[in-house]
């Protein structure tokens, strides 16, 4: 157990969303030539210096980050002193989890179920990146992610909607601020719109194809409640989306971004992405590509020159464009700088380039609150003495800073056996790698072998490298590396006790050795400071508290898998694989049981290895009591919204986090539903024999859907309320008696 982090300055500040400011002066639009409103819808993908100051002094809107604080001054110089119209810069970088602080990646963030955690993340980022000049991310990333295989998993906040929700909002929050002028905030960029996650065979780039419901329930709620939280700006994704790539997607862009939800912010587009529709096949050449984008609803393009050339030439005539369009992106282009207080300050106050002590504190206190504990047979907590080995390419390895990590990160200062030497000083510890992050030899399994018949315990680190999770990094095999698995049955083989601590960017298939380890906490990749927080929690000085935001298969055959997945006709009902253990020619016919017709696979058991919410302690909780409020409402009540509560008891001799979840199950409807769906959720710490009630509140939105078209509905029925920790959960039925 760790308490909550400590607030970064101004973090107790909850972001209200930002007013849409009064137009900007209509004057500069009208001041501006054609060629003047098409550079400031360029951003041009990684400039040199010459090209990027020849690009400024002909007006261009938007830079990537310059390499330091004073040549950021340096370029908004140019723009706000040296060209016609005096525009300043949008400055772009991707701060996913930290600028020089590196905080866990955001899917260990969203292990934490404390959305705080990913809150502090982004104040502290804002506050770094802003500093050195950059004063726009393209972060967070809210898509659903329900692919393991698909390598920006790493990037999201996992399967379910409602969490990714909280999650993308907290993150918006602590990047923006109350104040988006305030010197220490910056613009946020919701990302990828939309169903980028989605991506057929889990593989980046990838055309997806998901029906309008689908659409609406699990992939566009995220970016919904980015928007409502206040987002400045949406990305388009890379991906088309049933046959419409989706930087030419108007419908989604223009008419449910910006009309339906009124969106008023800045849409960009990914990097090349507009250029790329001529890969698609929907436009001929980038003059068409650039065209088909902006009408669509893309008001920056990143990428090449596609707008304006090299000598400032306009690439598009005005009678290729709409006027309106142009003018309409431009205004909000100019309304986002004016927002960001650009205008009247566009230099910077402060310089930065390294993380400092505190930052680098807080950073390990949200390291510590997102380590999830999935298996423990007594080996965990680490005695306090007695003789250790650990083992693996992670204990001496540096490599925890995690994929999306810009060159100028400050470096993890410390190894895990650095770390595990100063946390457990009574410990007679002897390190050996065993192998490398690839591969094994005969000797170096050996070694490993030999010195743990030695140990009374061997703590074995492994896991997936930082460079195989994330952008363009899919996997068709997501289990670990061959030689990592080899050491891990290598020790078992000898009879060693082994603690296996694995640090990943993704979900991983860990069937094949999961049951012959003593325990296994999945560390995910911590950041600046994860291995004093990796240490922490292995002594037992933090209990860990997190719980699993996407499911971790059996196989990669059971991929997509995730928890909410809607009923079937014929849904299985035992818990054991027909074959297991046995050729799939023994089977000759029908089996005898009523379970043969259902849906299953025949070689696997039922469900995943670790379902969603998933996670141990160090100590044990008890639910009891839950209650309703109100067990059967009318829809007027039901929208004033009523109470379920529950008493979560610590019934163990340590102090200890535990995350109560509330799901709802709508029994009977029009449309098949999930099996259950998350509508709220809260973590809670308690003392040895303490207790506490926690109530959640529900209201038609938790029983909402969204029919096969377009609108979400509210039908009476029965519903049932789950509540539990991953561990035990309780039940109660709510009727919904009548609706409007």
């Amino acid at each position: 157990m760790t308490d909550a982090p400590p607030s970064a300055p101004d973090l107790e500040d909850r972001t209200l969303p930002n007013p849409v400011l009064p137009g900007v002066d209509m004057e500069l639009i009208e001041r501006m030539t054609w060629e003047q409103k098409l550079l400031q819808l360029q951003i041009v993908w990684r400039p040199d210096a010459a090209e990027r100051e020849a690009l400024i002094r002909r007006g261009i809107g938007s830079t990537f980050w310059p390499p330091s604080a004073e040549e950021t001054d340096a370029a908004q110089r140019i723009a706000v002193e040296e060209t016609e119209l005096g525009i300043p810069l949008l400055v772009g970088l991707d701060v996913i989890h930290g600028q020089f602080t590196i905080f866990p990646t955001p899917l260990a963030q969203a292990a934490s179920f404390d959305p705080a955690v990913a809150e502090l993340d982004a104040r502290v980022s804002a506050t770094e990146a802003r500093s050195a000049g950059v004063n726009w991310t393209f972060s967070p990333m809210a898509d659903v992610t329900r692919d393991p295989r698909w390598g920006r998993v790493v990037e999201g906040f996992g399967e379910d909607p409602y969490l990714s929700s909280v999650f993308t909002a907290a993150k918006v929050a602590g990047y923006q601020g109350r104040d988006l002028s305030a010197g220490d905030a910056l613009a946020a960029c919701l990302k990828h719109f939309v169903a980028y996650g989605a991506a057929e065979a889990g593989r980046d780039y990838n055309t997806t194809d998901v029906s309008a419901r689908r659409l609406r329930e699990t992939y566009l709620e995220t970016f919904r409640a980015g928007v409502e939280a206040g987002a400045a700006t949406v990305m388009a994704a890379f991906n088309a989306l049933n046959g419409i790539p989706m930087h030419a997607n108007r419908e989604l862009l223009t008419g449910v971004l910006k009309e339906e939800w009124g969106f008023e912010g800045v849409v960009v587009g990914d990097a090349d992405g507009v250029a790329q529709l001529v890969n698609h096949g929907i436009a001929a050449d980038e003059r068409g590509a650039v065209i088909a984008a902006i009408e669509a609803g893309v008001d920056i393009v990143m990428g090449g020159s596609l707008l304006v050339d090299a000598d400032g030439a306009a690439l598009v005539a005005p009678d290729e464009l709409s006027a309106a369009r142009v003018d309409d992106a431009v205004r909000r282009v100019l309304r986002l700088k004016q927002r960001l207080g650009l205008f009247e300050h566009p230099y910077i106050a402060a310089s930065g380039g390294a993380a400092t002590e505190r930052y680098r504190d807080l950073a390990r206190q949200a390291a510590e609150r997102c380590a999830v504990l999935l298996t423990n047979g007594g080996a965990l907590p680490l005695p306090a003495s007695g003789r250790v080995l650990l083992a693996g390419p992670y204990a001496r390895s540096l490599d925890h800073l995690g994929a999306w990590v810009q060159h100028f990160a400050s470096p993890v200062r410390e190894t895990l056996a650095d770390a595990l030497a100063a946390e457990l000083p009574g410990v007679d510890w002897e390190v050996v790698d065993g192998c490398g992050f690839f591969d094994a030899t005969e000797a170096s399994l050996a070694e490993a072998v030999e010195r743990a018949a030695d140990a009374d315990l061997v703590v074995l680190a492994v896991g997936e490298p930082s460079r195989i999770s994330g952008e363009a990094s899919s996997r068709s095999d997501i289990t670990l590396p061959e030689g990592q698995r080899r050491l891990i049955h290598a020790l078992a083989d000898a009879g060693a006790r082994v603690v296996v601590v694995l640090a990943t960017g993704r979900p991983l298939v860990v069937e094949d050795w999961v049951e012959r380890v003593d325990a296994l906490l999945c560390v995910w990749h911590l950041g600046s400071e994860a291995p004093a927080a990796i240490a922490a929690t292995l002594s037992g000085r933090v209990n860990p508290g997190g719980r699993v935001p996407m499911t971790f298969p059996r196989a990669v055959g059971q991929v997509p898998i995730h928890y909410d997945h809607e009923r079937t006709g014929r849904p299985p009902r035992t818990g054991g694989a027909l074959l297991a253990g046995g050729p799939m020619t023994e089977i000759t016919g029908p089996n005898n049981t009523d379970d043969y017709y259902t849906s299953k696979f025949l070689d696997l058991p039922l469900g995943p290895r670790f379902d969603f919410g998933h996670g141990l302690s160090y100590t044990s909780f008890e639910l009891d009591g839950l209650a309703l409020s109100r067990d059967v409402v009318g829809a007027a009540e039901l929208e004033a919204g009523i109470e379920a509560s529950v008493t979560v008891r610590n019934t163990g001799d340590r102090a200890g986090d535990d995350v109560v979840m509330l799901f709802v199950t709508d029994e009977v409807a029009s449309v098949t539903q999930p099996v259950r769906r998350l509508r709220g959720f809260t973590r809670v710490t308690l003392q040895p024999g303490e207790s506490t009630r926690v109530g959640f509140r529900i209201d038609g939105d938790d029983l909402r859907f969204w029919d096969d078209g377009d609108r979400r509905v509210l039908e009476p029925g029965d519903f049932t309320i789950t509540v539990g920790d991953g561990s035990a959960e309780q039940r109660l039925s709510l009727r919904l008696e009548h609706t409007a």
